[in-house]
């Protein structure tokens, strides 16, 4: 399936860059999915339109995860440092139009060491996108953005050219936005 191999490849090239593959719980709490990621309790992503809040017989809020980010939390407090870890998954939002279904895949990285900066992740990123796209003409660029987890935070675009209804990568001067990016906060 072209999931299950981009995941794959996904899992080949970042476990060759030195991060270690971790996986957390689809069903998270409130605290792991928006309060320990500074997410604040009246922020659209928290509201009904926007999450599946599962029926939970206590008090406590449970929710399918809105994304990977809850395991970076559960990461930094189970593990020593340096921390390098990826987690891909599945990510529930209750979006369904042409562009966004309610259940997706996403990839989490974390890298929490001494001397890290935001030189390092683009390096990193950069890297990463020139192997999965197997591509050396892969052009990036970093605009500036914001996540409440995040700062500095930046979205990430790769250069591409659309002729004859194909989409070339690494040729021409539009762009095509492929993730988020930043510096834990």
């Amino acid at each position: 399936h072209p999931i299950s191999q981009t995941i794959e490849e996904i899992v080949s090239i970042l476990g060759s860059m030195g991060l270690k593959y971790v996986e957390g719980p689809d069903i998270e709490d409130d605290f792991h999915n928006f309060t320990a990621l500074n997410i604040p309790s009246n922020h659209p992503a928290r509201q009904m339109h926007d999450t599946f809040y599962v029926d939970a017989k206590s008090s406590e809020k449970f929710v399918l995860r809105t994304h990977t980010s809850p395991v970076q939390i559960r990461s930094l407090k189970t593990e020593n440092l340096p921390i390098k870890i990826f987690a891909p998954g599945r990510t529930y939002r209750c979006d369904s139009d042409i562009t966004h279904t309610p259940m997706f895949h996403q990839v989490e990285g974390l890298v929490v060491d001494k001397n890290i900066n935001f030189s390092n992740l683009k390096w990193f990123i950069s890297e990463f996108c020139i192997a999965f796209f197997n591509n050396e003409n892969l052009k990036l660029r970093f605009r500036p953005s914001f996540f409440p987890f995040t700062e500095p935070s930046a979205e990430v675009d790769i250069n591409c050219k659309r002729e004859k209804g194909k989409l070339i990568l690494g040729e021409g001067d539009q762009w095509l936005e492929i993730m988020g990016c930043g510096m834990v906060h």
